[in-house]
C-alpha cells in the first residue's frame, strides 16, 4: 500500500511538473483581436511552411493581400493553394526570393516595387540553421537570418513609409542569449553544427539589434517594428540538425509548440492596435519582454547597422 501510495504521489508530482512546464513554456498566449486588414498588403518571407504559413492564413482571413516570398516555386505554389483554401481569400500571391543570394533580394525588391503599389506589413520570418557559405561568401545563418532581411527591409522601406501607419515584424529567438556580435568573425562561414548553432544564436541577437536601431531611425515616420520570439517551435528549420541533436533533445518533444502556437506573437505584433509606442521592443507570448543585456545595447545596435551597410555596399 505504501509503495502504491508513493507511486501515485510520484505520478501526480510528475504530472504537475509537466503541467507547470507546459503552460509556462509550451502553451502560447493567443492573439484574440479581430482587426481587419482589408485593403492592406502583407509580405512574409518563408511563408510556405511552419510559423510563416500559419501567419499567412490568419492575415489572409483578415482580408489582407498576402505575398509569400519563397525560394522553392513548387512548395510555394502548394502553400498558396492551401492558404487560399483555408482562408477563403484568393489574394494570396507567390513571389520567388532566395535569401541566400543578395542578387535575388535586389531583384525581388525591384519586381515587388514595380508590381505592388502597397506594403503595409513586412514580416521577416524566414530562417535557417546551417553551416557553410552562401553564394555571396557570407555565413549561411548570418546572411539568411539577418543580412538579407536587412537589405530587403532597406529596399522596401520607402514603400512602407508611404503606406504608413505600417509595421515590420522580425522573427528572432531566445537563443539570442547565447549569441555575440564579433565584427571580426560574425559574417564569416563556419563548418560544423556546434559552430553553426553559435552563429545561429548570434544572428538572432542581430535580429533584435536590427529592430532596435530601426525603431530609432524610423522615429516620426509612423512605421513601427517589433522583434518576436515564437517559443520553442517544431518547424522545418530543424531539418538542418544532425541525428545526434535529435537524440540528445528527444525528451524536449514534450515541450515543443506547434506552428499555430508559435505564430501567435507574430500575428499579434502585425495586427494589435495600440502597441505603436512599443516600437523596437522584443515580444514573447504577445507581451513585451526585456531581452539579454547585449540585445539592449544601443551603441552595439548602431555599430551593427553600420557594419551591415558596409557589407552590403550601401555606404559610400
Amino acid at each position: 500500500m505504501e509503495a502504491a501510495g508513493a507511486l501515485g504521489a510520484g505520478t501526480a508530482l510528475l504530472l504537475g511538473l509537466y503541467a507547470l512546464l507546459y503552460y509556462n513554456f509550451v502553451a502560447a498566449t493567443r492573439c484574440r483581436n479581430a482587426v481587419s486588414l482589408r485593403g492592406k498588403t502583407v509580405l512574409i518571407t518563408g511563408g510556405n511552411t511552419g510559423i510563416g504559413k500559419v501567419t499567412a492564413v490568419d492575415l489572409a482571413q483578415r482580408g489582407a493581400r498576402v505575398i509569400l516570398a519563397c525560394r522553392d516555386k513548387a512548395r510555394g505554389e502548394s502553400a498558396v493553394y492551401d492558404i487560399r483554401r483555408e482562408s477563403g481569400n484568393s489574394e494570396v500571391i507567390l513571389m520567388i526570393l532566395d535569401l541566400g543570394s543578395l542578387d535575388s533580394v535586389r531583384a525581388f525588391a525591384q519586381t515587388f516595387l514595380e508590381s505592388e503599389p502597397r506594403l503595409d506589413i513586412l514580416i521577416n520570418n524566414a530562417g535557417i540553421l546551417k553551416d557553410g557559405p552562401t553564394a555571396d561568401g557570407f555565413d549561411q545563418a548570418f546572411q539568411v537570418n539577418h543580412l538579407a532581411h536587412f537589405l530587403l527591409t532597406h529596399l522596401l522601406l520607402d514603400r512602407l513609409k508611404r503606406c504608413a501607419p505600417s509595421r515590420i515584424v522580425i522573427l528572432t529567438s531566445n537563443a539570442h542569449s547565447f549569441g555575440e556580435i564579433d565584427f571580426r568573425t560574425i559574417h564569416k562561414p563556419v563548418e560544423g553544427m556546434q559552430k553553426a548553432l553559435h552563429t545561429y544564436a548570434s544572428s538572432k541577437l542581430a535580429n533584435i539589434l536590427h529592430a532596435r536601431e530601426l525603431a530609432n531611425r524610423l522615429e516620426g515616420t509612423n512605421v513601427s517594428c517589433y522583434a518576436v520570439h515564437p517559443g520553442f517551435v517544431r518547424t522545418e528549420i530543424n531539418r538542418s540538425f544532425p541525428w545526434w541533436v535529435f537524440w540528445s533533445f528527444l525528451f524536449m518533444k514534450l515541450f515543443v509548440r506547434n506552428s499555430e502556437a508559435g505564430a501567435q506573437t507574430s500575428i499579434y505584433c502585425a495586427t494589435e492596435e495600440g502597441i505603436e509606442g512599443l516600437t523596437g521592443w522584443y515580444f514573447v507570448d504577445c507581451r513585451p519582454k526585456v531581452p539579454s543585456a547585449p540585445a539592449c545595447d544601443d551603441q552595439l545596435a548602431k555599430k551593427l547597422w553600420e557594419f551591415s551597410e558596409r557589407l552590403l555596399g550601401l555606404t559610400t
